[in-house]
């Protein structure tokens, strides 16, 4: 099965790199499989027992108090734990927590000090480029791959049923190059991060380079150095300065990069098209969003900030309409 960096995956594995530097005494709730309505998908994850407290969720919040419970158990024991929620039944809707989601959960409940080198795995991870890849049998083998492979024989607690095995990937973090900071840059970047994004910021004007430290990298530097496009999923032109938007449009045309946002009125991208090559006008129509960011309502930089994050969102998942 394939999950998307989405499911808070990134923030779920930068804890648990954190937790394993700071010795603590986490463990990775790994959900393998779903039936029915549920919260996550197969690849769900979240942490508990980091320094940080819980990062992640798997339910709205009423399945979390039980699931950290069994997570201190695994934890203790230094054993692969099983745990399924069920709440298909109707009895479901009048009793326990009353989830009324009508699905199924199977939860594997892996204590990171029985994972030696899964810190590695992770960081691969987070540096992008690399799938994560989980095999989990019910009888306590466990191999991750990330770049390299590692594996681990826990002991464990047999879920129901005959013996199975599950195989997961989580696809590597979504990456989106910025042409230029602005108003909308202090929520923008933040967001794109907090729903998975990796973000490479351009940006040489010095009025604007302390805005730097919200994205994973800076470039200081020109776009023709820079967006050949091979690793980025996205790209968002938004300088607020025509020169500067018709230079990284240039550099643009000729990239593999399937999303190109550009900021702006329909009227200032005729403009900036009028100063393009007819090969670049060509190459960019196809893929151009202009003006980016969805149609929410309001107006100023974190209306804009928010609207274009949700264009990602949508673009990203599928589900975004021209």
């Amino acid at each position: 099965m394939r999950a998307g960096a989405g499911n808070g995956a990134r923030g779920v594995l930068e804890g648990v790199a954190a937790a394993i530097r700071a010795g603590a005494r986490a463990t990775l709730a790994l959900v393998v499989e779903t039936e029915g309505s549920t919260y996550v998908d197969a690849g769900g994850m979240a942490l508990f027992g980091g320094p940080d407290g819980q990062v992640g969720w798997l339910s709205g919040g009423c399945l979390e108090p039980e699931i950290e419970r069994q997570a201190r158990q695994a934890d203790e024991t230094g054993s692969l734990r099983w745990m399924e929620v069920d709440t298909r039944d109707d009895e479901d809707l009048l009793a326990g927590s009353a989830l009324g989601c009508r699905g199924r959960l199977r939860i594997a409940l892996l204590p990171l000090r029985a994972l030696p080198g899964f810190e590695q795995a992770a960081q691969m991870w987070l540096q992008g480029g690399t799938p994560l890849e989980f095999a989990v049998s019910d009888d306590g083998a466990v191999a991750v791959r990330a770049g390299g492979t590692w594996e681990w024989r826990l002991p464990a607690s047999a879920p129901d049923g005959p013996h199975a095995g599950w195989r997961l990937r989580i696809d590597p973090p979504p990456e989106a190059i910025v042409f230029g900071a602005g108003p909308e840059t202090p929520l923008l970047l933040p967001l794109l991060r907090e729903m998975g994004w990796r973000t490479t910021l351009v940006e040489r004007r010095e009025r604007w380079s302390a805005l730097a430290a919200l994205a994973d990298r800076r470039i200081d530097g020109f776009p023709a150095a820079v967006a050949d496009g091979a690793q980025f999923d996205a790209a968002l032109v938004m300088h607020h300065n025509f020169e500067l938007d018709r230079e990284a449009l240039a550099a643009l045309a000729p990239a593999a990069i399937a999303f190109v946002g550009l900021l702006g009125p329909v009227r200032r991208r005729e403009d900036l098209f009028k100063l393009l090559s007819e090969r670049e006008r060509i190459a960019l129509a196809p893929r151009l969003r202009s003006p980016i960011g969805l149609k929410l309502g309001g107006q100023g930089p974190q209306a804009i900030a928010l609207s274009i994050a949700a264009q990602l969102q949508a673009y990203r998942h599928g589900e975004e309409t021209r």
